[in-house]
């Protein structure tokens, strides 16, 4: 029987669909998870509230493409659930999500091999794009906490990640972000999330004014 729901899985598995398990211990956030996110065409959306739950359904109804951990819910012991679960997740990346994102939380979490930090503050329609960004093989964080507290180390080593930097070049050539994602191979969710990332970086108010400052800096 075991064999056969590991099968029925992987048939799944390729049919387009972000398999998503959610583990939080607020009913509320898992009702937002299961109305919204399953709304989605390319998403499909289990759940759990503790960290035990979220193993039992990783195993009965596993594999998932994405796995988002309540940060402070039963079970998970600071960061023990995360190495856990990743442990179990094999190749599929593992996100915490918290009410309470800190540098030294994204720090941590992303030296045990998070996927990143997402904040249950992020509105809905984001939620969805952040999985979709991790989903993509991206390292999803809050961009407030992008530059804090260790801004003169970004500085030294140079304000944008190499992807970043790809994408800032496709942007002073006027690339859209449907020609950029189809150029690198990546959803168009994905392409937005670097554009924010750049124009924060870089302190710009929109794209344009990106590659200007870009250009100023000898970026481009």
């Amino acid at each position: 029987m075991q064999a056969a729901r590991q099968q029925e899985n992987t048939a799944h598995h390729d049919d387009g669909i972000i398999r998503i398990l959610v583990a939080d211990d607020h009913e509320m956030i898992l009702d937002i998870a299961r109305l919204y996110l399953d709304q989605n065409s390319d998403m499909s959306v289990a759940t759990a509230t503790t960290l035990d739950d979220a193993v039992t359904v990783f195993t009965n109804d596993g594999p998932f493409d994405v796995v988002l951990l309540d940060y402070n819910m039963p079970g998970m012991n600071g960061f023990e659930g995360l190495t856990r679960m990743r442990t179990m997740a094999g190749d599929a990346p593992v996100a915490i999500f918290t009410g309470n994102p800190t540098r030294n939380l994204l720090d941590e979490a992303l030296s045990l091999g998070s996927a990143g930090l997402i904040s249950k503050s992020l509105p809905v329609r984001s939620l969805a794009n952040a999985i979709r960004f991790i989903h993509a093989g991206e390292t999803y964080t809050p961009l407030h906490l992008m530059t804090s507290e260790k801004e003169p180390e970004v500085e030294k080593a140079g304000p944008l990640s190499a992807r970043e930097s790809t994408v800032l070049k496709f942007l002073g050539e006027g690339k859209k972000n449907r020609e950029i994602a189809d150029s690198l191979k990546l959803s168009e969710g994905t392409v937005k999330m670097h554009v924010m990332s750049i124009c924060k970086k870089l302190e710009a108010s929109n794209r344009t004014h990106a590659v200007v400052i870009a250009q100023e800096r000898n970026l481009l």
